[in-house]
């Protein structure tokens, strides 16, 4: 009972499944010759690998891009220069404009403060040509010098 049994022996011999005797016969298949097969073409699968495929059942071609125009370019762009030349002169003319009123106002600020000064400058200039006639040294003046002396002190 405890002896040890292998699967194979415990069946009895005249049971167990028959071996084929005769030789391996394939059943006949069509045989296809190299000249029936369309053409083959290789592809690239999914992975990056060559595979071969019959040419009726592959992709169409890549179209043929166009060819490129190597002529060489300027170093700087035409229209992007005249962008940057209608900026500069704007800046300039925007700087020039804003000086020439920063000018105006601060003459017009200065002209409330001065404004004594230049009635003054005024004034000599519309005397000016009346001295002018009188003669070359002007009008006469008249100095009055008058000394007072007392000889008692305080009183």
């Amino acid at each position: 009972m405890n002896e040890p049994t292998l699967p194979a022996l415990a069946q009895p011999l005249d049971t167990a499944p028959a071996v084929p005797t005769e030789p391996y016969a394939p059943a006949p298949a069509a045989v296809e010759l190299a000249q029936e097969r369309g053409p083959v073409v290789w592809v690239p699968d999914a992975y990056g690998r060559m595979v071969p495929m019959p040419k009726h059942l592959a992709p169409p071609p890549m179209a043929r891009p166009e060819p490129r125009d190597l002529t060489p370019l300027p170093l700087l762009d035409p229209l992007a220069q005249r962008f940057m030349g209608t900026g500069i002169g704007g800046g300039a003319l925007a700087a020039g404009v804003g000086y020439g009123i920063g000018e105006a106002v601060n003459a017009l600020a200065g002209l409330g403060s001065g404004a004594l000064l230049w009635i003054a400058l005024a004034v000599l200039a519309w005397r000016a040509p009346a001295r002018a006639a009188a003669g070359a040294r002007g009008s006469t003046v008249h100095v009055r010098k008058a000394v007072i002396k007392r000889s008692h002190f305080h009183g």
